[in-house]
């Protein structure tokens, strides 16, 4: 067999194996088995449910729990948050959007610029002190900011955005 014909026949197979392998784009995220605590629309690539993507505890923990230390504007002394990065989330939804709405449960309403959670290590906080969030103390996600570890942290605009009882997230 000549060179050419290896090499188109070598081209033919690798070509049509890729058209087998499955779309990362077109990839959907795992159906949520507990209670939804988390939805994201919009902007965005990855869905589960219509075109949103819904998120319960277990499928928000296995995106990697990360705890930290901090202040906070609206308690006194230093608390321990554990949860998942914002950019985590966003980048499991394949958000493209340069801004997000985030909705409280009561219906408060904040915008968060999407580029926060690239500079900073924005927690989407499930676990306050030791304790699983609830709804009675500002669960079951609360928006935290690492104050202390950033000087420009603590202005009033990250105490605005730092919105406790989260529920959904809009990509723009």
């Amino acid at each position: 067999m000549s060179r050419l014909k290896k090499f188109v026949s070598v081209f033919l197979i690798a070509l049509s194996a890729a058209f087998m392998l499955p779309d990362a784009k077109a990839a959907t995220l795992p159906q949520p088995t507990g209670k939804v605590l988390l939805t994201v629309s919009g902007a965005i690539t990855q869905h589960n449910t219509g075109d949103e993507a819904a998120f319960d505890r277990a499928m928000l923990q296995s995106l990697g729990m990360h705890k930290l230390r901090t202040t906070n504007p609206f308690e006194t002394g230093i608390h321990e948050f554990e949860g998942v990065l914002l950019r985590d989330v966003l980048d499991k939804v394949g958000a493209t959007g340069s801004k997000l709405i985030a909705f409280a449960l009561d219906g408060y309403a904040v915008e968060i610029p999407a580029s926060d959670a690239r500079e900073y290590e924005v927690l989407l906080a499930l676990v306050w002190n030791g304790k699983q969030m609830t709804v009675r103390n500002k669960g079951p996600i609360w928006v935290i900011y690492p104050l202390d570890r950033y000087d420009e942290l603590k202005d009033e605009k990250y105490s605005a955005r730092s919105i406790w009882q989260l529920g959904r997230l809009v990509v723009q």
